[in-house]
């Protein structure tokens, strides 16, 4: 990825960390009309970081988070008496002559700060496996594809802007973002040759859509009811789950 890339990445990484946060104390401070402006701003610039990704730097299918979380096991250097020990050339594995089991020789034990639990070969299959999925470019997009993944970045945009014309009770919000959603996913679940993190993301996405039982106005006229009585089922009925249910 080049420098401007990992910029954006990094500048929408940030917006989606301190986003709720943002909300919550303009809330605060400045009440309701507040703490819509700051919403629509912070929405509107992860749409524009997004939208450049894509569309600019052929960033593909986009993740989320949008850096990946560092692996502190795969970056941890060795200890010296770690690179004394592989550079011996003692065998650091020994193979049980009637289990076929592979353990660690004694000889190779590593110190305790970067000792694993697993064969040194599992490590490194592991580790080379990791760093070739996060080498991996993303999967080209056609203009369909392209197209449904436009339609997910900027689903939040068109949400909030159909609240403000049709209020916060009525459907057409509703179903305007989950006729979106769902033809985004539509759209990009004919793309073959996705990567695993690709194809994770997607999986994610394809759950979140069980969030909108828990949206308003679905929630308000039909979760809510069924949910309650469920959790109150649970308290009379379950021992030791009442104190968390009520």
């Amino acid at each position: 990825q080049s420098l401007p890339q990992q910029k954006l990445l990094t500048w929408l990484s940030v917006l989606e960390c301190v986003e709720v946060f943002a909300e919550m104390g303009t809330a605060r401070v400045w009440g309701e009309m507040g703490r819509w402006t700051i919403i629509v701003l912070i929405q509107l610039a992860k749409a524009i970081l997004r939208l450049l990704l894509l569309l600019w730097y052929k960033a593909g299918i986009q993740m989320s988070p949008p850096i990946v979380p560092l692996n502190r096991e795969q970056q941890q250097p060795l200890h010296p008496q770690d690179m004394e020990n592989n550079s011996s050339g003692k065998d650091q594995t020994y193979v049980g002559r009637r289990s076929s089991r592979v353990v660690r020789s004694l000889q190779s034990t590593p110190s305790l700060q970067s000792r694993h639990w697993g064969s040194p070969q599992q490590r490194e299959e592991s580790q080379s496996r990791r760093a070739e999925e996060m080498n991996q470019p993303p999967t080209p997009l056609g203009l369909q594809e392209t197209f449904a993944e436009s339609l997910y970045i900027t689903r939040p945009l068109l949400h909030l802007l159909s609240l403000g014309v049709w209020g916060q009770r009525s459907w057409k919000p509703w179903l305007l973002s989950a006729v979106l959603d769902i033809s985004s996913l539509s759209l990009l679940s004919d793309l073959k040759d996705l990567n695993r993190r690709e194809r994770a993301e997607l999986r994610r996405r394809t759950i979140l859509l069980l969030y909108y039982l828990l949206r308003s106005p679905f929630y308000d006229r039909y979760s809510e009811g069924r949910i309650l009585l469920l959790l109150r089922l649970l308290a009379d009925y379950v021992p030791g789950v009442g104190f968390v249910t009520r």
